[in-house]
C-alpha cells in the first residue's frame, strides 16, 4: 500500500470515500469516531471547503490544512490522515490531526504508517513541534492506536458532546515531535 500527499485532483476521490467512511460511524459494532449521529454520511458543511481552501495556503498560515492518502491495490483510498492549523495564531508550532481507515483495511497497521508520515512531514518538512488530536474517549480501538503512537492523554472531559440522547466524553492527545 502507498502512501502519497494528496492535491486538489484527489478531493473529490476522496470526499466520496469520506462520505463512505461516514456510514460506518458508530454503526455495525464500529465505535463513534465523528461527532455525527450513527451512519450520517454527508460531511458538515464546512469541511469540504476547509480541504479546498486549506491545501492552497502555506503552512504558518491560518487555516493551512495537508492531506495524505493510502492508495489500496487498485488505487482506491484505503485511508487517510490530515494536518491543519490550530485556529490561535500563537499556537502556528503545532498541528491538529485527523484520520481514518476503510472498513476494509483496518487492523492491518495501516494508522501508524499514516502517522509516521504526517508526523515526519511536521517535525523534517514543517518544522513543527506538536501534534494534537481530538477522540471520543470510548473509541478505544484510536485512543490505544494513537497511545502505542507516542500520543499522551491531556485531559478528558465528561459528557462533552450529546449525539442523538447519548453522551460522550472527549480525550485530547498531543505528542511532541521533537
Amino acid at each position: 500500500m502507498r502512501i502519497r500527499a494528496a492535491g486538489g485532483a484527489d478531493l473529490a476521490p476522496f470526499f466520496a470515500y469520506l462520505e463512505d467512511h461516514l456510514r460506518d460511524n458508530g454503526t455495525g459494532g464500529t465505535p463513534l469516531f465523528q461527532p455525527l449521529p450513527p451512519g450520517q454520511s454527508s460531511l458538515p458543511g464546512g469541511v469540504r471547503l476547509s480541504f479546498i481552501k486549506g491545501l492552497d495556503i502555506a503552512v504558518g498560515q491560518p487555516g493551512w490544512r495537508r492531506l495524505w492518502l493510502a492508495l489500496g491495490p487498485t488505487g482506491s483510498i484505503a485511508g487517510h490522515i490530515d494536518l491543519r492549523s490550530r485556529p490561535e495564531m500563537a499556537a502556528a508550532h503545532r498541528a491538529m490531526l485527523g484520520m481514518g481507515v476503510h472498513r476494509l483495511y483496518r487492523r492491518r497497521g495501516l494508522g501508524t504508517r499514516l502517522l509516521a508520515t504526517a508526523a515526519d512531514w511536521a517535525g523534517r518538512d514543517a518544522g513543527l513541534a506538536w501534534i494534537d488530536l481530538e477522540v471520543l474517549a470510548h473509541n478505544r480501538p484510536a485512543v490505544e492506536l494513537y497511545a502505542r503512537n507516542g500520543f499522551t492523554t491531556l485531559a478528558c472531559i465528561a459528557d462533552m458532546l450529546r449525539i442523538d440522547g447519548a453522551s460522550y466524553d472527549l480525550s485530547y492527545m498531543t505528542r511532541a515531535l521533537r
